[in-house]
């Protein structure tokens, strides 16, 4: 009957915590960064893991706070933000394939940590608009404090997990960080084709 009003802060921190683990997936995005950071220290490979989930961070609060007001003023659909982080991720996805980005002198690979792993990686639009719903069925100050806390939770994984996994790249060596970084590409690229997909048919509203 009053379901929303039911729910405890616990509870509601704790689905947001669920789901946003689900679609940031700490896990699967570590093969992507370890092939884009693979030219680097070690020293530098963590402070990247950081900066990615501060980016991610960054932009997700963004969108939670002004994320509608944002998205209105621009005129841009939530399938047009979708579309173009596939684009970004494609890009991304094919200079793995092919190996130019995993280059240690490519000027494309020194801002990793922002573009594509903060975003749209991480902050995607999947995040993005999760976050943007959980915002708006939080019930008073309580449960928007609990998802707060669920998504700063959610980014320290993020950076823990990438941190811990740069341990992996002192034991596979030169060749294993180029199958690694071929396997980061096709799955990249197999994301970014269906970000791309989804916003196509989200668009021209197509079941």
């Amino acid at each position: 009957m009053q379901d929303a009003l039911t729910i405890s802060a616990l509870t509601f921190g704790t689905q947001a915590f669920v789901t946003l683990f689900v679609i940031l997936d700490p896990p699967g995005a570590a093969p992507i960064f370890l092939s884009l950071a693979s030219g680097k220290s070690i020293k530098v490979q963590r402070r990247l893991a950081w900066q990615a989930a501060t980016v991610s961070l960054f932009v997700i609060v963004t969108f939670a706070l002004f994320g509608n007001a944002l998205l209105g003023y621009l005129n841009i659909s939530l399938p047009a933000l979708q579309g173009a982080g596939g684009i970004l991720l494609l890009i991304t996805g094919l200079g793995l394939l092919t190996g130019s980005i995993t280059d240690s002198d490519s000027a494309a690979s020194q801002n990793i940590a922002l573009v594509p792993l903060g975003t749209p990686l991480l902050a995607g639009p999947g995040a993005i608009v999760t976050t943007m719903l959980y915002v708006q069925k939080a019930d008073g100050n309580e449960q928007l404090g609990a998802l707060a806390i669920a998504i700063v939770a959610v980014h320290l994984i993020i950076g823990i997990t990438f941190m811990f996994s740069t341990k992996i790249l002192s034991v596979i060596k030169d060749s294993g960080v180029t199958l690694l970084a071929r396997i980061a590409g096709l799955l990249l690229s197999a994301i970014a084709v269906e970000m791309i997909v989804s916003a196509i048919k989200a668009f021209f509203n197509i079941g």
